[in-house]
C-alpha cells in the first residue's frame, strides 16, 4: 500500500489590529494533517497570560513550522491597517520553513497567499490550528511591547500593549506621540493635531 503523502495545512491569524500603538502581528503555523494534529487549544484572548506560554511553548516546539509577520506602525499608516494585517499574514507564511498545501485563515479578507484559502470568521474560537497561530502571535506582540515599555517609558505599554486605555490616552496626552504611534488612527491623530495647535499657539 503506497504511503499517502501529508497534506500541510498552515494556520494563520493576527493580532493587535486594533491598537493605538506598535505593529500588527500575525503568526502562521504548519501541521501535517496526516502525521500529527495541532494541540487542543483556545482563542488567545480567553486564556490567561501564563497559559499562552505555556502554549505557546507546546506550539512551537512541536509545529512542523512555524512563522511570524509583522507589520509597523508607519506601514500601517502608509497602506492602512486592513492591508497591513494581510501583509503581515503573507509574511508569516513566507518565514516558514515548510511551504503548505492550504491555508485556514481568521476573518473574512483573502490575504492572497500562493496557496489555496479558507477563511473563517472567529476562527481563532473554532479551529485548533488557528488558534495556535493566535496564541503564538499574541506572544510575540506582547514581548515586543513589553521591550518597547523599557525603550519608551511612562506609556504602560507593558500593561495594555498599545490598546487605547485611559492610562494610554493620558500618557498621550501628556507625553505626546512615539515613533510607534499610529497616526493614522483617529485618537492618535486627534491627540497630534492638539499639540500641533498648542505649539502654533
Amino acid at each position: 500500500m503506497q504511503k499517502q503523502t501529508p497534506i500541510h495545512t498552515v494556520g494563520i491569524d493576527e493580532v493587535g489590529r486594533g491598537c493605538l500603538a506598535g505593529p500588527v502581528v500575525a503568526c502562521a503555523v504548519i501541521w501535517s494533517e496526516v502525521e500529527t494534529q495541532a494541540p487542543t487549544v483556545a482563542d488567545s484572548k480567553k486564556l490567561s497570560d501564563i497559559t499562552r506560554r505555556k502554549l505557546t511553548n507546546q506550539i512551537t516546539q512541536g509545529a512542523e513550522a512555524w512563522g511570524i509577520g509583522i507589520c509597523s506602525a508607519s506601514e500601517i499608516d502608509s497602506i492602512n491597517i486592513r492591508q497591513a494585517s494581510l501583509l503581515a499574514m503573507r509574511r508569516a507564511m513566507e518565514n516558514c520553513s515548510v511551504r503548505p498545501q492550504y491555508a485556514l485563515v481568521d476573518g473574512h479578507d483573502d490575504p492572497k497567499l500562493a496557496v489555496p484559502t479558507k477563511t473563517i470568521i472567529q476562527g481563532d474560537a473554532q479551529v485548533p490550528i488557528i488558534s495556535c497561530a493566535s496564541i503564538v502571535a499574541k506572544v510575540f506582540r506582547d514581548n515586543l511591547m513589553i521591550a518597547y515599555a523599557q525603550e519608551l517609558p511612562g506609556y504602560a505599554f507593558e500593561k495594555h500593549k498599545g490598546y487605547g486605555t485611559q492610562q494610554h490616552l493620558v500618557a498621550l496626552q501628556t507625553m505626546g506621540l512615539t515613533p510607534i504611534h499610529r497616526r493614522s488612527f483617529k485618537p492618535v491623530h486627534e491627540i497630534q493635531q492638539q499639540h500641533a495647535s498648542t505649539l502654533a499657539d
